[in-house]
């Protein structure tokens, strides 16, 4: 029973750890300080949370479906619209910044950019500070000002340091099934993923990548023992 609340292993090299960080670090500063010096460090400080978590997911698992470009900046955008909405309908309120965090999911959802941190960023411009309340319906300026900074330095950034992003299209992969079993295709996996009813961070592609991949490996490991045990 307690097994299941430990964490599973993180599949990366400490030097992708800290190059992550280093791009989490710097991409952050970048955004901040270019909103800061438009629309001043008080708006631009508030939205440091949201860009932070942005941050994590762009530069630490920049290969998730939600860290790829349309998803930060439809994100962005999809919870600012919704956000300053609500606040102009029902107030400032807790109860409106939870209702606008949960109409801006659905938002997301419906239009293809979910982006966990836009769901802070709805309650954030809903319970704001006096300066970014001041700027009305110009709030959205600084929020997308501050996610295009945010991307640019993830696109610089991580293609600097050999990471490819945004993520390309995966290549198909030749299947060659075997006599008794049927091979899983990128179809098979888009119905299983559908049958699950759940949101994965990972496209169907990927996934049949990583099952070739694994068979791959099995071979290799099946030819190894046969070997070892004729010498």
């Amino acid at each position: 029973m307690l097994a299941r609340w430990l964490p599973a292993a993180v599949n990366t090299r400490p030097s992708e750890w800290s190059r992550a960080a280093i791009g989490m670090s710097m991409g952050t500063l970048f955004s901040v300080w270019l909103c800061s010096q438009v629309f001043g460090i008080e708006v631009a400080q508030h939205l440091v949370g949201p860009l932070g978590a942005s941050a994590v997911l762009l530069f630490a698992v920049s290969s998730g479906a939600l860290a790829q470009p349309w998803s930060i900046l439809g994100g962005y955008l999809s919870a600012g619209v919704v956000s300053l909405l609500v606040a102009h309908v029902l107030g400032r309120t807790l109860g409106s910044a939870c209702l606008a965090a949960g109409m801006a999911l659905i938002l997301m959802c419906w239009l293809r950019c979910l982006h966990p941190p836009a769901g802070a960023l709805a309650l954030l411009l809903v319970l704001a500070d006096p300066a970014t309340i001041a700027l009305d319906w110009k709030a959205l300026g600084p929020v997308m000002l501050s996610a295009s900074a945010m991307l640019l330095s993830a696109l610089a950034y991580n293609n600097l340091t050999r990471i490819r992003y945004p993520k390309r299209p995966a290549a198909p992969v030749p299947v060659m099934p075997s006599a008794d079993s049927q091979a899983i295709t990128a179809e098979d996996l888009k119905l299983a993923l559908a049958d699950m009813e759940a949101f994965f961070d990972v496209t169907p592609e990927d996934l049949e990548q990583l099952i070739h991949a694994s068979e791959l490996h099995a071979k290799r490991r099946s030819i190894g023992e046969v070997l070892s045990s004729r010498a």
